[in-house]
């Protein structure tokens, strides 16, 4: 694994904590009421969409089953279509089923590293 990938993988784990932390109460109906716990998570979301772009490819091709590209794609559509109104649904839905997904598999990768670096320096 490329060190900067644990950078990456870290940081992204951070703030998938900090999207469940502030929705960790919430239904859909509740997100999308409170607009200051939206911008959060629409802002964290961008944040870690960027970071998904900076992982190697090694990390991508092991977890073929993680869409990298729409995550990609999405932060796209953070940024540039707020304008055409982000629907509270499809947020939602990305929150509730496909981060919890994103978040084993960086977990694994996490551990992975770890467990590479340990090797490492025991030789």
């Amino acid at each position: 694994m490329i060190q900067v990938d644990l950078l990456y993988l870290n940081h992204i784990i951070e703030v998938i904590n900090k999207i469940q932390e502030y929705t960790k109460d919430c239904n859909l109906s509740s997100f999308a009421d409170n607009t200051m716990r939206y911008d959060a998570v629409l802002r964290n979301l961008q944040t870690m969409s960027e970071a998904t772009q900076k992982l190697s490819d090694q990390i991508k091709i092991r977890h073929s089953d993680i869409p990298w590209r729409d995550i990609s794609g999405f932060r796209n559509i953070l940024v540039h279509d707020y304008l055409g109104g982000i629907d509270y649904e499809i947020i939602w839905s990305v929150i509730s089923l496909e981060l919890p997904k994103l978040r084993k598999v960086i977990l694994q990768e996490i551990e992975l590293s770890n467990t590479v670096s340990t090797c490492n320096h025991n030789h």
